[in-house]
């Protein structure tokens, strides 16, 4: 109870001002514990840094439970199957950054992305890269003359446009001229979201 707690204040204290930003004593007493609690569970700042890392990727997993599971069969696939598998998996991404619960652990996740530490490593390999190896597989059978590069980069560029909901959200509120994203722009983002990946899946195809 009090390591789960901890996790979730401390993700948000690093979300917000970073690993060093962050202090300790408040992450403690935002959490209602003492500050020995944090050695005590994960030996010390380091550590704790670390866990919340494991916790993200834990937790987008979790979210991305209907996800993962289109991935399984993907060489079995028609390349249309596997068209309506990457909208599917892009529309359920959207989702998630389109959550504002996707906030807090956002902003470590972009912030690892332009400095990476060994935190990126752990959102590596706890899930991004599974990520990156069903969206490939899927993409193999809609493209299946492409290199794994030609795949990754693909990947890579359709699902940068679900990345941007979260990571550039001034700019998309701005754009949109709107103080917050509300319902409706966010199914006009998850309409133009498809229809993108649809046209740029539709033209590889037949490359």
């Amino acid at each position: 109870m009090v390591k789960s707690r901890l996790m979730d204040v401390a993700v948000a204290h690093f979300g917000r001002r970073g690993f060093e930003g962050a202090s300790t004593r408040d992450i403690a007493t935002a959490a209602d514990t003492a500050m020995s609690s944090i050695t005590y569970h994960f030996g010390g700042k380091e550590g704790l840094y670390l866990a919340c890392a494991d916790h993200i990727a834990a937790q987008i997993r979790e979210r991305q439970t209907e996800a993962f599971a289109l991935f399984l069969d993907a060489m079995s696939l028609t390349p249309d199957e596997a068209i309506e598998r990457v909208l599917l998996v892009g529309d359920s991404m959207a989702v998630m950054m389109l959550d504002p619960a996707s906030a807090d652990w956002a902003r470590i996740v972009v912030r690892e992305q332009q400095d990476p530490t060994e935190a990126f490593d752990r959102l590596w390999r706890g899930v991004m890269e599974d990520l990156m190896l069903g969206v490939q597989a899927l993409l193999s059978r809609i493209c299946p003359n492409h290199s794994r590069i030609e795949l990754r980069a693909l990947a890579i560029l359709l699902f940068g446009q679900v990345m941007v909901m979260r990571s550039a959200r001034a700019s998309v509120c701005k754009a949109l001229e709107v103080e917050e994203l509300g319902q409706e722009q966010a199914a006009r983002l998850r309409d133009r979201l498809r229809r993108n990946i649809l046209a740029i899946l539709n033209a590889e195809k037949t490359r």
